[in-house]
């Protein structure tokens, strides 16, 4: 039955109601929402009306609905666990109170364009599509535990105002069956998704979060069914994926963040061609299938311990890489050279993996006491740690020089006297440094004298330096 207390709009959409009509209400004068305070009683309804009809038991055959364009909405739209059978599509409204869908069931939400206080729906249930996008909500939009059987749309609304230091979408432990889609999104506040679940995608293209100071994004522990997209976006302040689990791309391209934490997060592809991180990056036990991380992407302080990755692009030489390493807030963190090196190798760049390695020697180095600073440096210039055994075979040749001129000069005595092959400086140097040959030179003569203690060193210094020749060469073989 008909209320009698009906104005001449209500009266409207109250019997546009059984039919799912839509009443539209603009009138071309002045249909901007965020002015809907000023339209007059033509273009006003009440929202105990409303609840009226959403709250009335569907009745088989009909298709009921509650659809109205351009409305200025007085009063709370009170819908506090509430379940509606009905779909909702309130477009282009002016809402002069915060509506209460708090654990309510409906069926579907459609509140596109429209202006709102605030939205509080924290564990509402939805059996279709939850839209605000177009929205201008000054306050903040609660949606902390809800359920949606179908996509969330946000596109282009724009929520917050000016100086919000904390989360103002609430998106916590929510569980949506199908995809975000935030394309355009406005937020001057935080955006909060932790522990929330998204079978498809999560898509912030072109989205601009600022909470300076603040968490832009918290997406710890987020749940996504297949990528997130933040191409172009903006995003002032943290950005928090700790723990997420994100099996496709997280598209970083052309976004500009001010600081990251992905910690513990397991990512499929990471990709920040043309992005940048201005701050902090934090990858700690971070596991990814592939980093597309140019060299200026993070222009702050990083955090790579325990990080893990299969691929790394673009293609660059190791000097560049390494310098990222130089800048870890922890110093020295072996693990980080050694997944460098690894997928150097991976990619066949062997060269550019002993590069890795040499430089990891080197930053160690740093870390040592005076003394063992000077043994290593001792080792870098001679052999470079062992990888770079060119400069064993040089050091080799230098030394056979040096040792082939001076006994060339003064030969040694024989240990018996016409019991010994002619004396051959070359061979007699080659027989002290190599511990493997035997050209019977060295059997036959012994230096005296200082010669002896030049002797000594040639032995010492054959035996490591041929052993580091043959420790490249074993490692070339291996690779074969």
């Amino acid at each position: 039955m008909e209320p009698v207390d009906l104005t001449p709009v209500e009266r409207r959409v109250w019997r546009a109601f059984p039919t799912g009509t839509s009443v539209d209400l603009r009138d071309g004068t002045d249909d901007d929402p965020a002015n809907g305070a000023a339209w007059g009683p033509g273009r006003t309804v009440r929202a105990e009306v409303l609840r009226k009809l959403l709250l009335r038991p569907a009745v088989e055959g009909d298709v009921a609905a509650v659809r109205v364009v351009g409305a200025r909405i007085t009063g709370l739209l009170n819908l506090h666990y509430a379940t509606v059978e009905h779909p909702i599509r309130l477009v282009a409204c002016h809402f002069e109170e915060t509506p209460l869908l708090y654990s309510a069931r409906v069926r579907q939400v459609n509140l596109g364009e429209s202006y709102l206080p605030g939205l509080d729906a924290a564990t509402v249930r939805v059996d279709g599509v939850l839209s605000i996008a177009g929205c201008r909500v000054p306050g903040r939009v609660h949606l902390g535990g809800a359920r949606l059987s179908s996509f969330l749309n946000l596109e282009r609304a724009r929520l917050g105002t000016d100086g919000a230091a904390d989360q103002v979408l609430r998106l916590g432990h929510s569980v949506i069956e199908d995809d975000v889609r935030a394309a355009g999104l406005h937020v001057l506040g935080g955006v909060g998704f932790s522990g929330a679940s998204v079978s498809g995608q999560v898509d912030l293209e072109g989205a601009v979060l600022s909470c300076p100071g603040g968490l832009a994004l918290d997406a710890a522990n987020l749940t996504v069914g297949s990528d997130v997209i933040a191409t172009r976006a903006r995003l002032d302040g943290e950005v928090n994926v700790r723990g997420a689990t994100i099996p496709g791309l997280l598209v970083l391209t052309q976004a500009r963040l001010s600081s990251l934490r992905a910690t513990s997060a397991e990512i499929g592809e990471v990709w920040l061609r043309e992005g940048r991180v201005d701050g902090e990056a934090n990858l700690l036990r971070g596991r990814f299938g592939l980093l597309h991380v140019p060299p200026d992407a993070l222009g702050g302080t990083v955090w790579l311990d325990g990080l893990t990755y299969g691929a790394l692009t673009p293609r660059l030489p190791a000097r560049v890489r390494i310098a990222m390493l130089e800048r870890d807030a922890e110093g020295y963190v072996p693990h980080a050279y050694e997944q460098l090196a690894a997928a150097f190798r991976q990619a066949g760049d062997e060269r550019a993996a002993r590069n890795v390695q040499l430089a990891k020697q080197r930053r160690y180095r740093r870390t040592r006491p005076w003394w063992a600073r000077m043994w290593g440096l001792l080792q870098d210039v001679t052999v470079g740690y062992g990888f770079r055994p060119l400069w064993a075979a040089a050091w080799l040749a230098g030394l056979l020089a040096l040792g082939t001129t001076v006994f060339g000069a003064r030969p040694p005595e024989p240990l018996k006297a016409g019991e010994h092959p002619p004396f051959n400086a070359l061979f007699y140097t080659l027989d002290l440094m190599l511990p493997i040959i035997d050209f019977g030179q060295e059997r036959a003569f012994k230096a005296s004298g200082g010669y002896q203690w030049l002797g000594y060193t040639l032995i010492i210094t054959g035996w490591v330096l041929a052993t580091t020749i043959a420790a490249g060469v074993t490692r070339t073989l291996s690779r074969q």
